[in-house]
């Protein structure tokens, strides 16, 4: 998938993109065709840098319902021919997503185009799934025929169905239809199910990888063997070298971290961090001075990894070198730093913001740092973070700052997070919106009756919303 073209975050389209709760809000002001076109345009062609972690589907369903929006650009966009030559994820899981929330909101038709797409599409899977935790037993039952069909008979045929049947999410619909009345269904269906669990038995009789008795020589071999494979093995090769060495073994590791061969240097470095040894310091600086950059990011992760006051002290050293170690300081002393440290920090925001722009993943510590330190200098930096960067987990954690350094927060861009795509962000607001505001309290009554609603944030809602009526911050 494609990096997604994101709109400037002053235009409506630029503000559902980014999941923000001011997209919801003007959305609901603006002409219905055009609010209805950006949002179409958000689930069609998914916004998400991560769509694997970041939440969309029920923040566009809200909208849907908002604005009583068709779902005809929707149908379209999931029975195109596209749809068999462009098998990814996704590309239908976003909208699939939002079709099984409006599902849950009684949306009929929502309903049958899950039904349609789980039998004829090509992500089948994933409306399957939507549709276990929603749909009927008797629909679910009707499925069986289509969804069976798609692995003719034959061994390869039935070695594919134990392997969707075993992969799958929700089980709820193969467990149906393992016990289905028609026996050309429940055979093949207990079938796979008894070969997929098998497979997971063999799997385990059979584990590949380094054992306990592996020498400290024949993990980093094991390290080396991967990287010349392509898989870079340094994290789980450091784990195995915690269980196989001994105190006598660290000389030959504290070589290999400044010496051997790029497997072995990583995963002594990483090693040397979980063991809190000293002499990492120094490791990691020549690690980034003379190694290659697979050996210099594994040499400031394995610093990162650190604690204590001698890694921050060094970090107080390092934090003004424009290279990647210096980034990691700023990072280490926003995680561990002290009240000493916050103008090293907001100096590493700002040029953090500078350098890489609001999508920066370095901004994720800082952001953090600039809240856990109470700097509050950095309240413009972080409004920026949060005005702009495309990652709804970014613009979370700038909120969370935010509330801790900005005394304008709660009447300000806490009312906006009340409608945010992500649910801890709407916790957070739960929490910090001034209910002076007639919009936060008929917003708060909403999110506590809404069923799909998160628990943390109904919780916080309820911390807000007493029998007498809601409390002002």
């Amino acid at each position: 998938m494609f990096d997604p073209v994101i709109a400037p975050s002053g235009t409506l389209l630029g503000l559902l993109q980014r999941g923000r709760g001011d997209g919801t809000l003007h959305a609901l002001t603006a002409p219905r065709a055009e609010a209805l076109e950006a949002l179409n345009h958000c689930v069609l062609r998914d916004p998400r840098h991560d769509w694997q972690v970041e939440n969309r589907s029920l923040y566009y369903a809200r909208l849907y319902l908002d604005l009583n929006g068709e779902l005809d650009a929707v149908e379209a966009h999931l029975f195109e021919p596209e749809d068999v030559l462009d098998t990814e994820e996704s590309r239908t899981g976003l909208a699939l997503a939002v079709l099984g929330h409006l599902a849950s909101y009684g949306r009929r038709d929502a309903l049958a185009l899950l039904r349609r797409y789980a039998a004829i599409g090509s992500n089948w899977a994933w409306a399957l799934d939507e549709l276990a935790l929603r749909d009927e037993d008797e629909a679910l039952r009707a499925l069986a025929a289509p969804v069976l069909a798609r692995f003719p008979a034959g061994p390869e045929g039935e070695a594919e169905l134990a392997a969707a049947v075993r992969d799958a999410f929700e089980p709820r619909p193969w467990r149906l239809w393992a016990e289905d009345p028609r026996p050309s269904v429940a055979t093949r269906v207990r079938a796979a199910q008894e070969a997929g669990s098998f497979d997971r038995w063999q799997r385990q009789l059979r584990p590949s990888g380094p054992r306990p008795g592996w020498s400290v020589r024949a993990v980093f071999d094991w390290a080396q063997e991967g990287l010349d494979r392509g898989a870079a093995l340094h994290v789980p090769a450091a784990r195995c070298l915690s269980a196989v060495a001994g105190p006598e073994d660290r000389p030959e590791i504290v070589h290999a971290a400044r010496h051997g061969g790029d497997g072995a240097r990583c995963t002594a470095l990483r090693y040397l961090a979980d063991a809190g040894d000293p002499a990492l310091l120094d490791l990691v600086e020549a690690a980034v001075a003379d190694g290659g950059t697979l050996v210099a990011e594994a040499a400031v992760a394995a610093f990162e990894r650190m604690r204590g006051a001698v890694a921050v002290t060094r970090a107080r050293g390092w934090v003004h070198r424009p290279d990647l170690l210096g980034a990691a300081a700023g990072r280490m002393l926003a995680c561990h730093g002290g009240a000493q440290d916050k103008d090293l920090v907001l100096a590493a925001l700002r040029e953090a913001v500078r350098g890489e722009g609001p999508d920066a993943p370095t901004l994720w510590t800082l952001v953090d740092g600039a809240g856990r330190l109470g700097i509050d200098c950095a309240a413009p930096v972080l409004r920026h973070v949060y005005r702009e960067t495309a990652s709804s987990h970014l613009r979370g954690r700038a909120a969370r700052a935010l509330a801790a350094t900005d005394p304008s927060f709660a009447t300000g861009f806490a009312v906006e997070c009340l409608w945010d795509c992500e649910e801890t962000t709407r916790e957070l607001a739960a929490r910090h919106a001034e209910t002076g505001d007639v919009r936060v309290v008929e917003r708060l009554r909403r999110l506590a009756a809404d069923p799909a609603e998160e628990a943390e944030v109904q919780t916080a809602v309820r911390s807000r919303i007493g029998p007498e009526g809601p409390r002002r911050v």
